[in-house]
């Protein structure tokens, strides 16, 4: 079987990336990496791509000031040229039009550091925290027009300690969210949409 060709979009150390890069080296995984994108040219995960063997590419967006039908035009010309069949955001720090989702409808996956539908948007651990929530988690989902809406295609929960601050809650997910993504990944790949659940 054609393994799906994935881009990864980064804006930062691209710890996330690293992980699905990482599970997709296996040999049996329906899917292979062909770009690590960022808007920073300054992205630490840049270069733990390039060191990887991945190739690399920037789409700097302050280069574009306001203009963000520039930038997405510029995105989609260099996404392109790799014929992704799947865009994973991982640490995207940029909101994407529904012009530049609706290019790529059905393909767009992202995760999201709380448990969708609740703390949609940034600050999702101080806000569990001051919710008084005893559990958190992440949500991978697919990339609709509508921010951190689209359908759920993972999630991984986990209890909230009473001495958590949103520093710890923060570092302790991230973990979770190595194991999550790739995952999901994995799965939606195979040409599966059942949800995948973490618990613990």
């Amino acid at each position: 079987m054609m393994k799906q060709r994935v881009a990864i979009l980064i804006s930062g150390g691209g710890s996330n990336m690293m992980a699905l890069v990482n599970d997709m080296a296996s040999y049996d995984h329906p899917a292979m990496p062909v770009l690590v994108l960022s808007n920073d040219p300054m992205a630490g995960g840049l270069h733990r791509a390039a060191e990887m063997g991945m190739a690399t590419a920037v789409v700097d967006n302050r280069l574009f000031g306001s203009d963000r039908a520039a930038f997405e035009t510029a995105l989609n010309t260099l996404l392109e040229q790799y014929a992704p069949d799947i865009i994973c955001l991982a640490g995207f720090m940029r909101i994407l039009s529904p012009v530049f989702v609706n290019r790529w409808a059905g393909r767009i996956l992202n995760i999201h550091p709380s448990i969708l539908p609740l703390f949609p948007g940034l600050h999702t651990h101080e806000r569990a925290l001051a919710a008084g929530m005893a559990v958190h988690g992440c949500t991978v989902h697919e990339v609709t027009a509508e921010l951190d809406a689209g359908p759920i295609r993972g999630q991984a929960v986990m209890a909230v300690d009473a001495d958590d601050t949103a520093h710890t809650l923060a570092a302790r997910l991230l973990k979770r969210e190595h194991q999550l993504y790739p995952a999901v990944l994995r799965s939606f790949a195979a040409g599966l949409r059942t949800p995948v659940a973490q618990v613990g």
